[in-house]
């Protein structure tokens, strides 16, 4: 039976659906990192981050590399950076909005109340 399109998505979002995911993501945008570096920088269990390695290798999003005794991970094609560029422009953009709507409430605050008219 075939998945619909729709549904494919969601369940690639899903699986995006996960701050050390995510994190990882990040990590692998310049290039292979090895296991070590990135329980350095996430500062997690190793069986935690093997965990979702193991989902993000699964969906073929990463790639493993073995030199020897070292294991890197390194991501599978280019899109999924783009896919987080895209998501780190979208919040920009929702948070500036926030920020003005922030900064119009503020203004309102200190704003003296309408006198009212006699008549």
């Amino acid at each position: 039976m075939r998945v619909p399109l729709y549904q494919a998505k969601a369940e690639f979002f899903r699986m995006l659906g996960h701050p050390v995911r995510i994190r990882v993501l990040e990590l692998l945008q310049h290039g292979p990192v090895p296991v070590r570096d990135l329980l350095a920088d996430i500062e997690i269990e190793p069986s935690s981050l093997s965990q979702q390695l193991a989902v993000l290798r699964r969906s073929g999003i990463v790639v493993s590399i073995r030199e020897g005794s070292t294991v890197s991970y390194a991501l599978a094609g280019g899109d999924v950076a783009e896919i987080l560029r895209a998501a780190r422009r979208i919040l920009t953009e929702l948070l500036a909005g926030q920020n003005e709507l922030l900064v119009e409430l503020r203004q309102d605050d200190t704003s003296p109340p309408p006198v009212p008219s006699s008549g």
